[in-house]
């Protein structure tokens, strides 16, 4: 009895599900079957593919006939490649330990790569719904105020340009005098002397300007009541 390895419709219309099954060749395609052996859904991103390997192996080496889309499954899940190294062991190529190692590290290989995909596909689909929902972009940071800074520059430079006063150069020339050898002090008693001749010059000229401006007042005042 011919047997085949084959695939068994299942799901509505337009949404196609699959069944992995051992079936006689002369039964029809959604009849009765021997066994199954897995499922194959072809509408997810990547193809989800649940697989008895060693069901599907022990029926490929009894002479089972596997389809073409069922042999390109196979193909995927390794069973071709378990057959391979099998058919080195009986040649005496490969030892079965080796054989065995090879087939795990190759499943292993393989199992990664397929976890990669759905993560990034899982990925790329949590980005998509976040798009169609509308999710807000995040509010943009206030910018600085330029009119404090201004501000600021205004006064720095307001109190950079003022003149020293007499009495600023005195307490610079105090201060200089008190860390200096004996001839830089003497230079710095005679910059003091000078700034306190000056203040005191000046002070003078405040007191005769403010007499002046008195008797101007006096005399205007004076003509003021001689008119009356």
């Amino acid at each position: 009895m011919p047997v085949k390895i084959r695939l068994q419709r299942k799901g509505r219309r337009k949404r196609p599900f699959y069944h992995i099954v051992i079936a006689d060749a002369r039964a029809p395609r959604d009849g009765k079957f021997i066994q199954k052996i897995g499922t194959y859904n072809p509408m997810t991103v990547p193809a989800t593919i649940e697989l008895d390997r060693e069901s599907a192996y022990d029926w490929l080496m009894k002479g089972a006939q596997p389809t073409d889309t069922v042999r390109a499954i196979l193909r995927f899940k390794g069973v071709l490649y378990r057959k391979h190294l099998q058919r080195g062991v009986a040649k005496g190529a490969l030892s079965q330990e080796e054989a065995d190692s090879k087939f795990e590290d190759w499943i292993a290989e393989k199992e990664g790569t397929m976890a990669e995909r759905r993560a990034a596909q899982e990925q790329k689909e949590a980005e998509f719904r976040a798009q169609v929902s509308g999710t807000p972009p995040p509010p943009p940071e206030p910018e600085p105020e330029p009119a404090a800074a201004e501000d600021d520059t205004t006064v720095a430079t307001t109190e950079d340009t003022t003149p020293p006063s007499a009495t600023s150069e005195l307490d610079a020339a105090r201060a200089e005098a008190e860390g200096s050898t004996p001839a830089s002090v003497a230079a710095a008693a005679d910059v003091a002397g000078e700034a306190q001749a000056e203040a005191e010059s000046a002070e003078a000229a405040g007191e005769a300007l403010a007499a002046a401006n008195e008797g101007e007042d006096e005399a205007a005042t004076g003509n003021i009541d001689k008119e009356v």
